[in-house]
C-alpha cells in the first residue's frame, strides 16, 4: 500500500477556505461526455503548439486533448498538453483527481515538491503523484510538454514475464528527491486545488514546502528515459510495441491497461525478411503519439518533436506512403541498421477517448493528415499462383 510519513513545520491544514478560481481554467477538464467532448474514429495529428508570448505559468498552459472516464468515479485518465514560459510564482499547485505524468519536449523543469526538489529534463519524466503540492519553475523559459492523467490507480512497473529480472525500466533508476524545506513567511501565498476538474484556490500565509524529513514509498519520482533497456526480435518479424513498456497502470481485465506509458527510443534494427517500421494494424487500444526529439521511424514526413496524433480503438493506421516506399525497395537487402537521435513515446489505453473540441478546431490540427496513405500502392504479384487462382497451405 502507498503512503507516506511527513515532518512538517506546520500542518498543511492551516489555510482560509478554498473558493473556484478566477478567472476558471476552461480548457482543463476532467469528465469525458456528450456535453464536453465528442468521440471520432477518425486518424488525428496535430503541428506543435505555440508557445504564448503572454506571460503563461504551468497551470495557465494546461490543456485537454482528450480523455474517457470521470475523475468523479475514479475511473479513466485525460491527456493534456502544456505551453508555458513563465515560473509559477508565489503559488503551488495540487492535484486531487489523479496523478500526473509529465513529458517535458522543450524546456527544464525545475519542480519543488513537499518532499523536495527535482529537475526534469526533455528525455526525462517525473510522476507526481494524486494530492502532492508542487511548483513548477522554468529555468529556460518557453516550455512545452505532454501530461497523461489517470484517475484510477497509480503507475507502476509492467510484469516482465518470461523476460525474467532484468530488462526495460530498472527499478534502481527511479529517482525520489531528498527532503528541502522553506520556513519563511509568505503573506498571501495560493494554494491552486484541481478537484473534480475544476480549479479552487485557497490563501495561507506560509510556503507548504516545508517538510524537513519525510519516509515512506509514496513519493514524486522521475526518470531518464535513456536508460531504459529495450527488447527488440532479432530474426524476425515485429514485436508489439508493449514491449517497450516503462510505466503501467493496470486495469480490472487482464492484459490491458487504463494507461502504458510505451517510448520508442535507439535501438537497433536487425529483422530479417521482415518489414521493419511498425505494420499496418488495428488494435483495441487507443493510441497517443508525441515526439520528444529527433523523428519517428514510421513517419518520414509531417510528424514533429512537439506534435501529436491519436489513433482510436480500431482505427487502422501505420507507417506513411515514404517511410512504406522506402522500405519496399529495400526489399531483401536491408542491412541492421540502427535507429539514432530520436525518443518517440505512447500513451496507450484500452479506454475509448473523447477529444476536446478545442483541439478538433485548433489551428494546429494537421487536416492533410490522411493524405498520408493516400499514396500507398499495391505491390503484389500474381504471375506465380496456379492457373485457377487458388492458394494452398
Amino acid at each position: 500500500m502507498p503512503q507516506g510519513w511527513l515532518y512538517r513545520i506546520k500542518p498543511s491544514v492551516t489555510h482560509e477556505p478554498f473558493h473556484p478560481r478566477a478567472p476558471s481554467h476552461d480548457y482543463l477538464i476532467s469528465e469525458f461526455n456528450q456535453s464536453s467532448s465528442s468521440a471520432t474514429p477518425t486518424q488525428l495529428r496535430w503541428n506543435p503548439f505555440n508557445i504564448p508570448d503572454t506571460k503563461t505559468n504551468f497551470i495557465d498552459g494546461l490543456f485537454t486533448i482528450c480523455g474517457a472516464g470521470s475523475s468523479f468515479l475514479r475511473h479513466g485518465f485525460a491527456v493534456h498538453m502544456y505551453v508555458a514560459n513563465a515560473s509559477m510564482e508565489g503559488c503551488a499547485f495540487a492535484n486531487a483527481d489523479g496523478d500526473f505524468l509529465i513529458v517535458p519536449q522543450q524546456g527544464r523543469l525545475w519542480i519543488t515538491t513537499e518532499l523536495g526538489r527535482l529537475q526534469v529534463s526533455p528525455g526525462e519524466i517525473v510522476v507526481l503523484q494524486q494530492g502532492f503540492r508542487y511548483s513548477i519553475d522554468l529555468p529556460d523559459g518557453p516550455s512545452r510538454g505532454y501530461v497523461v492523467e489517470v484517475f484510477s490507480g497509480h503507475f507502476q512497473l509492467p510484469d516482465l514475464g518470461p523476460i525474467g529480472a532484468n530488462g526495460l525500466a530498472s527499478p534502481p533508476d527511479f529517482l525520489t528527491p531528498t527532503a528541502w524545506f522553506d520556513d519563511k513567511a509568505y503573506p498571501g501565498y495560493t494554494i491552486v486545488h484541481k478537484f473534480g476538474g475544476s480549479l479552487f484556490t485557497a490563501k495561507q500565509n506560509f510556503s507548504p514546502f516545508n517538510v524537513v524529513a519525510w519516509h515512506g514509498n509514496y513519493a514524486p519520482y522521475k526518470y531518464d528515459l535513456k536508460k531504459f533497456c529495450p527488447f527488440n526480435t532479432v530474426l524476425f518479424d515485429h514485436g508489439d510495441p508493449s514491449i517497450n513498456t516503462v510505466l503501467t497502470v493496470p486495469s480490472e481485465k487482464p492484459g490491458v491497461a487504463v494507461v502504458d506509458f510505451v517510448i520508442f527510443p535507439p535501438r537497433w534494427l536487425v529483422a530479417e525478411h521482415t518489414f521493419r517500421p511498425p505494420y499496418y494494424h488495428r488494435n483495441c487500444m487507443s493510441e497517443f503519439m508525441g515526439l520528444i526529439y529527433g523523428s519517428y521511424e514510421a513517419k518520414a514526413d509531417g510528424f514533429q518533436p512537439g506534435g501529436a496524433s491519436l489513433h482510436s480503438c480500431m482505427t487502422p493506421h501505420g507507417p506513411d506512403t515514404t517511410t512504406f516506399e522506402k522500405t519496399i525497395a529495400e526489399e531483401d537487402d536491408a542491412k541492421p541498421a540502427k535507429i539514432k537521435d530520436t525518443m518517440a513515446f505512447m500513451f496507450e489505453s484500452s479506454l475509448i477517448p473523447r477529444i476536446t473540441p478545442w483541439v478538433l478546431k485548433s489551428p494546429h490540427l494537421d487536416n492533410d493528415y490522411y493524405k498520408c496513405w493516400t499514396g500507398l500502392k499495391s505491390h503484389f504479384h500474381h504471375e506465380h499462383l496456379p492457373e485457377n487462382g487458388e492458394l494452398h497451405s
